[in-house]
């Protein structure tokens, strides 16, 4: 458990450092469609992994229960 809060922490530390130092050196104009981009990127991206991860758990539970049953599909 201490070793994940330390990556996290990590993590944290390097993503607010590279947001400190070197985003202010990129040339990103300010405009509707670029705050959009950064405000739903984020989510959208958790939201495709947490869904990807949520089908792979899908068919883990259904290869087990073919298994089980011994009913093949």
């Amino acid at each position: 458990m201490a070793v994940f809060l330390l990556k996290v922490i990590g993590l944290s530390v390097g993503c607010a450092i590279a947001i400190k130092y070197i985003g202010p050196r990129l040339s990103v104009p300010a405009s509707t469609v670029n705050v959009l981009i950064a405000v739903w990127f984020p989510s959208l991206l958790m939201a495709a992994i947490l869904a990807w991860r949520w089908q792979e758990r899908g068919q883990e539970i259904e290869d087990g229960n073919e298994k089980e049953s011994g009913v093949k599909r």
